[in-house]
Protein backbone atom coordinates (compact mmCIF):
# COMPACT_ATOMS: atom_id res chain seq x y z
CA UNK A 1 0.00 0.00 0.00
CA UNK A 2 1.18 3.51 -0.81
CA UNK A 3 0.71 6.59 1.32
CA UNK A 4 0.89 10.21 0.15
CA UNK A 5 2.41 12.70 2.61
CA UNK A 6 1.82 16.38 1.88
CA UNK A 7 2.92 19.63 3.39
CA UNK A 8 0.03 22.01 4.07
CA UNK A 9 0.95 25.70 3.81
CA UNK A 10 2.17 26.68 0.37
CA UNK A 11 1.04 23.33 -1.04
CA UNK A 12 -2.69 23.20 -0.25
CA UNK A 13 -3.45 26.45 1.60
CA UNK A 14 -1.92 29.94 1.73
CA UNK A 15 0.99 30.67 4.04
CA UNK A 16 -0.81 31.72 7.21
CA UNK A 17 1.97 33.89 8.60
CA UNK A 18 2.30 35.76 5.30
CA UNK A 19 -1.43 36.48 5.26
CA UNK A 20 -1.26 37.68 8.87
CA UNK A 21 1.74 39.85 8.00
CA UNK A 22 -0.18 41.41 5.11
CA UNK A 23 -3.14 42.11 7.40
CA UNK A 24 -1.04 43.68 10.17
CA UNK A 25 1.68 45.32 8.08
CA UNK A 26 4.46 43.51 9.97
CA UNK A 27 6.72 42.62 7.06
CA UNK A 28 9.12 40.54 9.19
CA UNK A 29 6.29 38.05 9.81
CA UNK A 30 6.38 37.15 6.12
CA UNK A 31 9.43 34.95 6.74
CA UNK A 32 8.67 31.23 6.41
CA UNK A 33 10.59 27.97 6.22
CA UNK A 34 11.25 28.88 2.58
CA UNK A 35 13.52 31.62 3.95
CA UNK A 36 14.77 30.39 7.35
CA UNK A 37 15.66 26.67 7.49
CA UNK A 38 15.94 26.55 11.31
CA UNK A 39 12.36 26.25 12.55
CA UNK A 40 13.16 27.27 16.13
CA UNK A 41 14.86 30.48 15.00
CA UNK A 42 11.84 31.22 12.82
CA UNK A 43 9.30 30.58 15.58
CA UNK A 44 11.22 32.57 18.19
CA UNK A 45 11.24 35.49 15.75
CA UNK A 46 7.50 35.14 15.23
CA UNK A 47 6.73 35.00 18.96
CA UNK A 48 8.90 38.05 19.61
CA UNK A 49 7.17 40.04 16.87
CA UNK A 50 3.73 39.08 18.17
CA UNK A 51 4.73 40.31 21.63
CA UNK A 52 6.23 43.53 20.33
CA UNK A 53 3.08 44.42 18.40
CA UNK A 54 0.53 43.16 20.94
CA UNK A 55 -1.06 40.42 18.85
CA UNK A 56 -2.20 37.03 20.10
CA UNK A 57 -3.89 33.85 18.94
CA UNK A 58 -7.32 35.43 18.54
CA UNK A 59 -6.10 37.95 15.98
CA UNK A 60 -4.32 35.24 13.96
CA UNK A 61 -7.43 33.04 14.01
CA UNK A 62 -9.53 35.95 12.74
CA UNK A 63 -7.29 36.17 9.66
CA UNK A 64 -7.30 32.37 9.17
CA UNK A 65 -11.13 32.41 9.20
CA UNK A 66 -11.02 34.50 6.00
CA UNK A 67 -8.73 32.12 4.08
CA UNK A 68 -9.60 29.41 1.56
CA UNK A 69 -7.47 26.60 0.09
CA UNK A 70 -5.39 27.39 -2.98
CA UNK A 71 -7.19 27.17 -6.31
CA UNK A 72 -7.44 23.50 -7.28
CA UNK A 73 -6.31 22.18 -3.88
CA UNK A 74 -9.65 20.68 -2.85
CA UNK A 75 -9.99 18.84 -6.14
CA UNK A 76 -6.40 17.64 -5.92
CA UNK A 77 -6.88 16.23 -2.41
CA UNK A 78 -10.07 14.48 -3.54
CA UNK A 79 -8.18 12.98 -6.51
CA UNK A 80 -5.32 11.87 -4.29
CA UNK A 81 -7.56 10.25 -1.65
CA UNK A 82 -9.17 8.06 -4.29
CA UNK A 83 -5.76 6.62 -5.17
CA UNK A 84 -3.63 6.79 -2.00
CA UNK A 85 -3.89 6.96 1.74
CA UNK A 86 -3.29 10.66 2.48
CA UNK A 87 -1.68 12.33 5.50
CA UNK A 88 -0.84 16.01 5.91
CA UNK A 89 2.51 16.52 7.67
CA UNK A 90 2.77 20.15 8.62
CA UNK A 91 4.66 22.58 10.86
CA UNK A 92 1.45 24.51 11.43
CA UNK A 93 -0.54 24.30 14.66
CA UNK A 94 -3.83 22.63 15.54
CA UNK A 95 -4.98 26.02 16.85
CA UNK A 96 -4.64 27.39 13.29
CA UNK A 97 -5.75 24.53 11.13
CA UNK A 98 -9.43 23.80 11.78
CA UNK A 99 -11.11 26.22 9.32
CA UNK A 100 -8.82 25.17 6.48
CA UNK A 101 -8.95 21.44 7.21
CA UNK A 102 -12.74 21.62 7.21
CA UNK A 103 -12.65 23.02 3.68
CA UNK A 104 -10.27 20.24 2.59
CA UNK A 105 -12.63 17.53 3.88
CA UNK A 106 -10.73 16.76 7.11
CA UNK A 107 -7.73 14.77 5.86
CA UNK A 108 -5.52 13.39 8.62
CA UNK A 109 -3.19 16.08 9.96
CA UNK A 110 -0.02 15.71 12.04
CA UNK A 111 1.24 19.08 13.32
CA UNK A 112 2.15 21.01 16.48
CA UNK A 113 0.46 22.92 19.31
CA UNK A 114 0.74 26.42 20.71
CA UNK A 115 0.86 27.47 24.35
CA UNK A 116 -1.50 30.39 24.92
CA UNK A 117 -2.08 32.15 28.25
CA UNK A 118 -5.34 33.56 29.62
CA UNK A 119 -4.65 36.96 28.06
CA UNK A 120 -4.55 35.53 24.49
CA UNK A 121 -0.74 35.80 24.35
CA UNK A 122 1.12 33.05 22.48
CA UNK A 123 3.82 32.20 24.99
CA UNK A 124 5.45 29.18 23.33
CA UNK A 125 5.08 26.39 20.82
CA UNK A 126 5.24 22.63 21.38
CA UNK A 127 6.70 20.42 18.68
CA UNK A 128 5.04 17.06 18.24
CA UNK A 129 8.58 15.67 18.06
CA UNK A 130 11.96 16.64 16.64
CA UNK A 131 12.11 16.48 12.82
CA UNK A 132 8.47 15.35 12.81
CA UNK A 133 7.94 15.03 9.07
CA UNK A 134 10.90 12.70 8.61
CA UNK A 135 10.00 10.72 11.72
CA UNK A 136 6.45 10.26 10.45
CA UNK A 137 7.76 8.87 7.15
CA UNK A 138 10.04 6.49 9.06
CA UNK A 139 7.03 5.32 11.08
CA UNK A 140 4.92 4.74 7.96
CA UNK A 141 7.76 2.77 6.38
CA UNK A 142 7.95 0.61 9.50
CA UNK A 143 4.29 -0.25 8.83
CA UNK A 144 5.32 -1.34 5.32
CA UNK A 145 3.80 1.62 3.50
CA UNK A 146 5.54 2.91 0.41
CA UNK A 147 5.73 6.69 0.92
CA UNK A 148 5.49 9.41 -1.72
CA UNK A 149 5.89 12.92 -0.28
CA UNK A 150 5.47 16.44 -1.61
CA UNK A 151 6.43 19.79 -0.10
CA UNK A 152 7.78 23.22 -0.93
CA UNK A 153 10.20 24.35 1.78
CA UNK A 154 13.45 23.62 3.59
CA UNK A 155 11.54 21.93 6.42
CA UNK A 156 10.10 19.44 3.93
CA UNK A 157 13.41 18.22 2.55
CA UNK A 158 14.13 15.61 5.24
CA UNK A 159 10.64 14.20 4.62
CA UNK A 160 11.27 14.10 0.87
CA UNK A 161 14.67 12.46 1.39
CA UNK A 162 13.28 9.79 3.72
CA UNK A 163 10.33 8.96 1.47
CA UNK A 164 10.60 6.39 -1.29
CA UNK A 165 9.91 9.30 -3.66
CA UNK A 166 10.00 13.04 -2.94
CA UNK A 167 8.51 15.86 -5.03
CA UNK A 168 8.95 19.61 -4.75
CA UNK A 169 5.73 21.49 -5.42
CA UNK A 170 5.73 25.21 -6.21
CA UNK A 171 9.03 25.57 -4.39
CA UNK A 172 11.09 28.78 -4.48
CA UNK A 173 14.17 28.80 -6.67
CA UNK A 174 16.58 28.68 -3.72
CA UNK A 175 15.08 25.38 -2.53
CA UNK A 176 15.08 23.94 -6.07
CA UNK A 177 18.72 24.93 -6.50
CA UNK A 178 19.82 23.35 -3.22
CA UNK A 179 17.86 20.13 -3.73
CA UNK A 180 18.07 19.30 -7.44
CA UNK A 181 17.63 15.59 -6.71
CA UNK A 182 13.87 16.09 -6.32
CA UNK A 183 11.61 16.54 -9.34
CA UNK A 184 9.91 19.93 -9.20
CA UNK A 185 6.44 20.83 -10.46
CA UNK A 186 4.26 23.93 -10.17
CA UNK A 187 0.67 22.90 -10.99
CA UNK A 188 -1.70 20.36 -9.50
CA UNK A 189 -2.03 18.63 -12.86
CA UNK A 190 1.72 18.14 -12.97
CA UNK A 191 1.72 17.08 -9.32
CA UNK A 192 -0.83 14.38 -10.16
CA UNK A 193 1.46 13.16 -12.94
CA UNK A 194 4.43 13.19 -10.56
CA UNK A 195 2.54 10.99 -8.09
CA UNK A 196 1.55 8.63 -10.90
CA UNK A 197 5.17 8.43 -12.07
CA UNK A 198 6.38 7.78 -8.51
CA UNK A 199 3.80 5.08 -7.84
CA UNK A 200 4.56 1.41 -8.36
CA UNK A 201 0.92 0.79 -9.26
CA UNK A 202 -1.02 1.45 -12.44
CA UNK A 203 -2.84 4.73 -11.79
CA UNK A 204 -4.76 6.92 -14.20
CA UNK A 205 -5.51 10.61 -14.17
Amino acid sequence: MEIACLDLEGVLVPEIWIKFAEKTGIDALKATTRDIPDYDILMQQRLRLLDEHGYGLREIQEVIATLTPLDGAIEFVDWLRERFQVVILSDTFYEFSQPLMRQLGWPTLFCHRLEVDDSNRVVDYCLRQKDPKRQSVIAFKSLYYRVIAAGDSYNDTTMLSEAHAGILFHAPQNVKDEFPQFPSVDTYEDLKKAFINASERSISL
